[in-house]
C-alpha cells in the first residue's frame, strides 16, 4: 500500500475507533476518508475528531439539510520526481 494509503487508513482507523465509521476510496491523485458525523458529538469528541484528520493535507465538513453532515479527508499521492523531467530540450 503506497504511504497515502498507509496515512488515510490511520485517519480511518482512528475515526472508526472515535465512534464514527469511515469509509475509504482511492483516487488516481489522492486516497480519501469520508465520515458521517452525527449531531450529538460533544465538543470532547470533535476535537479527537479534528486530530484525527489534522493528519491529512486537506479536510473539511459538508453539511446539507437533506444528507446530514459528512467530514472528509484527501491524502495526497506523492508524485515521484526525476533528475530531468524536462529533458534536454527543456534545460537553458
Amino acid at each position: 500500500m503506497p504511504a497515502s494509503g498507509v496515512r488515510a487508513a490511520a485517519i480511518a482507523a482512528r475515526l472508526s475507533d472515535l465512534g464514527l465509521p469511515a469509509r475509504m476510496e482511492e483516487h488516481e491523485r489522492h486516497t480519501s476518508v469520508e465520515a458521517e458525523v452525527p449531531e450529538s458529538l460533544t465538543a470532547d469528541l470533535w476535537r479527537e475528531v479534528l486530530e484525527a484528520v489534522a493528519e491529512a493535507d486537506r479536510f473539511g465538513l459538508l453539511a446539507t439539510s437533506l444528507n446530514g453532515r459528512t467530514l472528509w479527508a484527501v491524502v495526497s499521492k506523492t508524485v515521484p520526481t526525476t533528475g530531468d523531467v524536462g529533458g534536454p530540450s527543456h534545460q537553458r
